[in-house]
């Protein structure tokens, strides 16, 4: 294992935010959903959120660069329900949707535990993701078009969330619980073995301090 790599991997898993997340709401271009997971990567969000009912995540490698790699993605078939265990974990919920409560984006306290509640390309925010939000916000436009594409939009508001989170300090320390961070780590490092660990239902082993696998004593005799 290189050691550029291996020291990269751990630099940017100490700066990964598990309270800082994004949930789309039916956002079903695979070039918007590679965008949104790049920008998830930029700024350090460790987990994003997908709806998409009757459709399985599209990621554009490509375009990404690889990002959907990098950014751990959980889909729901529900908005209710992905919005409701959010929220059950403790994170606020603001969704991009004009409305008479919408605030201005920049008001809202992103150094807490929140989600950025994004909806489809040509429809928005649904209805029920809507009702279910904590709050609604909005990036104000000074020019004649109504809104930006969704990828932006979510860039704008994220990179946002991360200038307050530096001004906090909550970039300066590992924030993942030590079992996650090892697991992302190995899955990182050795994706192929971390695959074939999973299909066969066994534990991942340990890593030396260069970031390789430590064999068991009995897989050593086999």
């Amino acid at each position: 294992m290189s050691a550029d790599r291996l020291a990269r991997m751990r630099a940017t898993l100490d700066r990964r935010q598990p309270d800082l997340r994004v949930l789309l709401d039916q956002v079903h271009k695979p070039h918007n959903l590679s965008a949104i997971l790049r920008t998830c990567d930029a700024t350090g969000v460790f987990r994003a959120h997908a709806v998409l009912p009757g459709r399985e995540l599209a990621i554009h490698r490509t375009c990404s660069a690889g990002a959907g790699q990098w950014v751990d993605t959980v889909t729901h078939s529900d908005i209710g329900d992905a919005v409701g265990a959010l929220q059950a974990e403790g994170i606020r919920v603001y969704a991009a949707h004009l409305s008479t409560a919408a605030v201005d984006f920049r008001r809202i306290d992103y150094t807490r535990p929140c989600a950025i509640l994004m909806g489809a390309e040509r429809w928005g925010v649904s209805e029920a993701g809507a009702a279910a939000a904590d709050g609604h916000i909005t990036v104000p436009m000074a020019g004649l078009v109504e809104s930006l594409n969704v990828s932006v939009a979510a860039a704008v508001i994220l990179f946002e969330a991360q200038r307050q989170r530096e001004a906090a300090g909550l970039y300066a320390r590992p924030r993942l619980d030590a079992d996650t961070y090892r697991r992302t780590l190995f899955e990182w490092l050795h994706p192929r073995l971390a695959e074939h660990c999973r299909r066969r239902g066994e534990p991942y082993p340990a890593l030396d301090e260069e970031g390789d696998p430590i064999r068991s004593a009995s897989a050593s005799r086999a």
